[in-house]
Order: structure tokens, then C-alpha cells, then sequence
């Protein structure tokens, strides 16, 4: 399944915030949307990093309570792995899974147009199997069905 055939399924909104939120409104937001990222945009749109939950989770591990008056800019991942609408989720699992990520941020001739995670990724990963199953099983109906005890 394609990206954007994910995006079709789990609607396009697109929650994202600027690099001088505080934490502590990224955070809040995570929690109201009940996300785990959310992508840091420009005035201009241009997509500068992202802020996971993780990214929160380890800067007050290292730091303080102090965390939450920090801008997100100062926590956010500033190297973002992409993938674009044409991306099959078969190859965004395994990339996902090699580098150990959770959210892709989905774009289209330089602008962020959606955000996946490794759960839609995960379904869409699924649904094609149970696709391909029902295809298998098909077939093989078929098969025998033109079988004869003369071949």
C-alpha cells in the first residue's frame, strides 16, 4: 500500500507547531491530540525538525523539570527521515525499523503534507497480507477447481 492511499484511510490533518513553542504547549498538544510527533514547521512551512514524546521522555532524563520552558527548537530532531506520498509501506516498515523511528513525515514537491506512524504503516503492512492471502486462496480455488484426475 502507498502512502498516500495511508493518508486517504487516516484523514490528512496535520498537526504541527513553530520552533518557539514551549515544550511544555508541544506537550500538551501531543497529549490532546493523543500523537506521539509532531512535525516543527517554519513561518514559511519549510520543515525544520521534529519533536516525538521520546525526544521529551529524554531531555528530562538528562536535564531538568526546566525542560518544559525550553522552546521546542532546543529539543527537536533537526534531521528528519521523510518519505513521500509514492512510498510503499512494505520499505517505510523496514526503514522504520532500522532506524529505529516512529513517525515519518510525509512530503510532497518540499511541503509536509501528512505524518505517518509505524502503527498506520503497521495496518497498511497487514491489510496488504490479508490481501494478498485472499488473492493465494483464490487462486489455488481456482487451480483446483480446473484440476482433473487426468493430470
Amino acid at each position: 500500500m502507498l502512502v498516500e492511499a495511508i493518508l486517504e484511510a487516516k484523514g490528512r490533518r496535520l498537526i504541527t507547531v513553530a520552533p518557539e513553542t514551549l515544550v511544555s504547549d508541544a506537550a500538551a498538544t501531543l497529549a490532546r491530540e493523543r500523537i506521539g510527533a509532531v512535525p516543527i514547521l517554519s513561518t514559511s512551512g519549510e520543515l525544520l525538525g521534529i519533536l516525538s514524546e521520546r525526544d521529551i521522555v529524554h531531555a528530562l532524563r538528562a536535564k531538568d523539570p526546566g525542560v518544559f520552558e525550553q522552546s521546542v527548537a532546543d529539543l527537536m530532531t533537526p534531521s528528519v527521515v521523510t518519505c513521500d506520498p509514492d512510498s510503499d509501506s512494505e520499505s517505510l516498515m523496514e526503514e522504520m525499523l532500522l532506524e529505529h523511528i516512529r513517525h515519518l513525515p510525509v512530503m510532497r514537491d518540499g511541503a509536509v503534507v501528512g505524518i505517518v506512524s509505524i502503527v498506520d504503516v503497521a495496518k497498511a503492512v497487514v491489510e496488504d497480507l490479508k490481501w494478498m492471502r485472499t488473492a493465494l486462496q483464490d487462486q489455488v480455488a481456482r487451480s483446483a477447481a480446473w484440476s482433473t484426475e487426468d493430470d
